[in-house]
């Protein structure tokens, strides 16, 4: 969330001390966080868009579960989508955060459909945040939701429960994230990093400027 400090083991306290898998059955298998930290994340495909050439190369750290983040995809974001990532002036990389145990799970069902549709069901995500977390705490209620998400997007029961379920992926997502986080020292979501530069949430105009410049220089 904007300005929301955070470190590694923080995350992990965020999620109850341990990563809580199988969340449609909503049984007691538990990841321990080391497990999770060691685990080989290399398989797992980086969330990028644009042309890989691009001049400019810009990465996003967001949480599904942010209400920040949630706001630059629809202000910032789009317009960003339009002007500079489609027009090959910037390579976009997405880069997950996790702050609890339901952005982990979001992010599972965005990744369920493949890296093809893993935009479509992000946007999804973000543009109906507030109804998808609003049952709060209620692990069973949010869980239904972020299903509903993934079959509006085509995916089927079967699919769902193969990928929630999977506790190998949890812990190579959770062990991608740790190593992401801290390259650039992350302490807050949205955070964008420009050419290697680290820059806090800001406006479509502000982010315009900086890329403007980058290309006219």
């Amino acid at each position: 969330m904007n300005r929301r400090t955070f470190m590694i083991t923080t995350a992990m306290a965020t999620l109850g001390g341990a990563l809580l898998l199988n969340p449609s059955a909503v049984t007691n298998f538990i990841v321990s966080p080391a497990a999770a930290q060691d685990a080989d994340s290399s398989g797992i495909a980086d969330l990028v868009l644009g042309d890989a050439d691009a001049p400019i190369e810009l990465i996003e750290y967001a949480s599904y579960t942010c209400p920040h983040c949630a706001t630059f995809h629809t202000a910032v974001f789009e317009p960003l989508k339009k002007d500079y990532i489609d027009t090959g002036k910037v390579k976009f990389v997405y880069r997950e955060v996790y702050f609890d145990k339901f952005g982990l799970w979001a992010s599972m069902v965005a990744r369920c459909g493949g890296e093809m549709r893993y935009f479509g069901v992000q946007k999804m995500l973000f543009d109906e945040q507030a109804e998808w977390l609003a049952g709060g705490k209620d692990t069973m209620e949010i869980v239904e939701n972020l299903r509903k998400i993934g079959k509006r997007a085509g995916l089927t029961d079967e699919n769902l429960d193969a990928c929630l379920n999977d506790g190998q992926m949890a812990e190579q997502l959770y062990a991608k994230f740790t190593k992401e986080v801290e390259e650039y020292d992350i302490n807050a979501t949205p955070t964008l990093v420009i050419d290697g530069e680290k820059h806090s949430n800001m406006s479509y105009a502000d982010l315009k400027e900086i890329l403007d410049a980058k290309l006219e220089g």
